[in-house]
């Protein structure tokens, strides 16, 4: 007997397969790739950790990661110690990169400790502290590696986007507005300041490094009062952890 193609029935159980088909499809396409996107995400967090703190392949206002293959070997290299903070507790791990910083602040909502990952680096005689923290712009999430001194004076810094303004807001990650958070204090007198990023900064050249200010990005406002905030909120974490390195 001949199936009759033009049926309901047989319209709805194709459908049927046809999803099971495609679901089964990506699901061991999915599972195959994960191995890969963990590896992926892994080396891009060490190429921002390493930007951070001045190992880049830089050249004139381009920003230039090192590369893939040499990443994991200067990582090993620059990176003597990675540790955890949570609740005044301070623990080694090799793992810190795998910290979860938006899984962490939804913790700190809830009434949990959060971990604070923290990437200590040495490089020609000088130390180097770096923070990933991560906030909200005009669209969507933004990022940061901040490398800090013991003074919480920043050494340099690498900042990207979800989904900023292209031409504005997308304009954190270029070199001209990362670099002028290099030199910055973000502590005054043993209190904690932050930056703020300023359409009104009387110092567009960014020479004064205590004013706690850098310049704005033009048509990017709330990206610009993002990052501020996200400076402001995050890296104030920090400030037991560095005062103790102090005493």
């Amino acid at each position: 007997m001949s199936t009759n193609t033009e049926s309901n029935k047989y319209t709805l159980l194709f459908a049927i397969g046809m999803v099971v088909i495609v679901g089964s499809l990506l699901a061991f396409t999915a599972s195959s790739l994960a191995p890969n996107i963990d590896v992926n995400k892994r080396l891009e967090k060490q190429q921002n950790i390493l930007y951070a703190m001045g190992v880049n392949e830089n050249e004139g206002s381009s920003a230039t990661f090192v590369s893939t293959e040499k990443a994991p070997e200067l990582f090993n290299q620059y990176i003597t110690e990675q540790i955890i903070i949570q609740g005044g507790n301070i623990t080694t791990s090799d793992e810190a990169y795998l910290v979860d910083v938006k899984k962490q602040q939804s913790n700190a909502k809830a009434g949990i400790d959060r971990k604070l990952p923290l990437f200590i680096g040495e490089k020609e005689g000088q130390k180097y502290y770096i923070a990933p923290i991560l906030g909200k712009g005009l669209w969507d999430a933004i990022w940061a590696y901040v490398a800090m001194d013991e003074n919480m004076v920043i050494q340099g810094a690498y900042f990207d986007h979800k989904g900023e303004t292209p031409g504005l807001g997308a304009n954190i990650k270029e070199r001209f507005f990362m670099d002028d958070f290099i030199g910055e204090h973000l502590m005054e007198n043993g209190t904690f300041k932050g930056i703020t990023v300023s359409k009104s900064n009387a110092d567009p050249k960014n020479i004064d490094k205590t004013d706690y200010e850098v310049d704005a990005i033009a048509g990017a406002t709330i990206t610009g009062d993002g990052v501020a905030a996200m400076i402001k909120s995050e890296l104030k974490l920090y400030v037991p952890y560095f005062k103790s390195l102090n005493n």
